[in-house]
Order: C-alpha cells, then sequence, then structure tokens
C-alpha cells in the first residue's frame, strides 16, 4: 500500500485555525497529527493519496511556507517471522 504523508507549518498562531481549515477537506481515513511542541507542524497520513489534491488551496496566511508531500509503501516492522536472533 503507498501512502501520502503531508506535512506543512503553521503560521505563528494559526495551528487551530489551519487545522480547522483542513480537517473538513480530509478523506475519513486520513490521520492526522500535529506537533507536540517546538514549531507548528500538521502532518496527514493519507492511504487515498489524494491529500495533496484536496489541501492543494491552503490560504496562505495559515501557513509559514509551502506544504511538502512525499509516497511511502508499506514493508511492516521487519522483525515478524525473523530469523533474526539477539545475542
Amino acid at each position: 500500500m503507498t501512502v501520502t504523508m503531508w506535512e506543512v507549518r503553521a503560521a505563528d498562531g494559526q495551528l487551530e485555525q489551519l487545522l480547522a481549515w483542513l480537517l473538513p477537506r480530509l478523506d475519513g481515513s486520513a490521520q492526522v497529527y500535529r506537533s507536540a511542541g517546538g514549531e507548528p507542524r500538521v502532518v496527514v497520513l493519507d492511504p487515498t493519496g489524494e491529500v495533496i489534491d484536496r489541501l492543494a488551496g491552503v490560504p496562505p496566511n495559515l501557513i509559514a511556507r509551502p506544504a511538502h508531500a512525499w509516497q511511502f509503501d508499506e514493508v511492516g516492522n521487519g522483525w515478524a517471522g525473523s530469523s533474526h536472533q539477539e545475542e
């Protein structure tokens, strides 16, 4: 499965407004995270791949820089069924 990760840094004081703008635009299967500290960031993990199109029109006053997006393929945890043994 390919998952799109979309990440953006919110403009100062705009994190809640950014979330209010983007949440209604996402598919129900998308997972949304916000930074726990430091710079105000939002990360969306979207298994539909539609996040880039759905969030293409982010109001510029809500973000500190343009959003970035990457595609990832699931690989599992790599340890299940492994013959690796701790020494």
